[in-house]
């Protein structure tokens, strides 16, 4: 009787995971094809990988998107930090439904009128769009994102820990970073995570705030999709999966670690 629902359960985690990464492992496979043509397999080759580095614009984006995600990302997660301190710690001051607001609103706006509003506000200061644009439009959308994730780790922290150090003769500022800081630390690193790769994912709002000389890769990507899928694509997204794949298990050998030295 229990054979029926354990087979169910295994069949629809397997199709459920086939979904998922068959098209990811298919990805990988043809950025090892041979020929020009995406869909025909022509034997095992690295030439795709080889044309990628001698691709000046295409290593161009991807050092424009890293500076933009590194930059974007330290400065959501600053500000983030300082606004979910204000919100778990300020109590109820005048101004504070508005900050809420104004932090949970992009989260469910969507990217075009993000987009959109960003494009506007540059135009009317009269803000050349470019790098600088770009960078403090990711800014500000993943900045939402990294308040939910520090607030929720801050709300549970125990404000006593910081009340002891206090009494012992540490300011508050003091206090924070040497007691706070330390505890909250995984949240404010997994923070700067969701933002940077939000970042690095992000296409909307990069089309609206970008100029010349500030073409991130998933620009570059989908202009050349447009055109028709290179194999160079294939390789280039490679990449990026194998950086991601060790960032993460990067991150859970650490996390490991900790547990075990904890």
């Amino acid at each position: 009787m229990r054979s029926g629902p354990t087979l169910f359960n295994r069949a629809s985690v397997g199709l459920g995971l086939a979904f998922l990464y068959g098209p990811i492992v298919l990805l990988v496979l043809y950025s090892f094809n041979a020929s020009r043509l995406v869909t025909v397999w022509g034997g095992f080759s690295t030439r795709w990988y080889g044309a990628l580095l001698r691709d000046d614009q295409m290593l161009d984006a991807v050092w424009v998107t890293l500076r933009v995600g590194l930059i974007s990302a330290t400065l959501a997660t600053v500000l983030g930090t300082l606004a979910a301190v204000a919100l778990v710690r300020a109590g109820r001051f005048r101004g504070r439904p508005l900050l809420s607001g104004m932090i949970y609103a992009p989260l469910v706006m969507p990217e075009v009128i993000l987009g959109l509003s960003l494009l506007l506000l540059f135009v009317a200061l009269g803000v050349d769009r470019g790098f600088w644009t770009v960078t403090l439009s990711h800014a500000t959308v993943t900045l939402c994102y990294a308040t939910v994730v520090v607030q929720a780790r801050l709300s549970s922290f125990d404000l006593s820990l910081e009340e002891a150090a206090q009494d012992l003769g540490c300011t508050p500022l003091s206090a924070f970073l040497q007691v706070t800081l330390p505890n909250i630390a995984p949240a404010v690193a997994a923070a700067w995570m969701l933002a940077f790769t939000l970042s690095l994912d992000d296409l909307v709002i990069a089309s609206f705030t970008s100029g010349p000389g500030a073409t991130t890769l998933p620009m570059r990507l989908y202009s050349q999709v447009r055109l028709g899928v290179n194999p160079e694509i294939n390789a280039v997204s490679t990449l990026l999966i194998a950086v991601v794949t060790l960032g993460v298990i990067a991150a859970a050998l650490i996390q490991r670690r900790r547990s075990q030295s904890a």
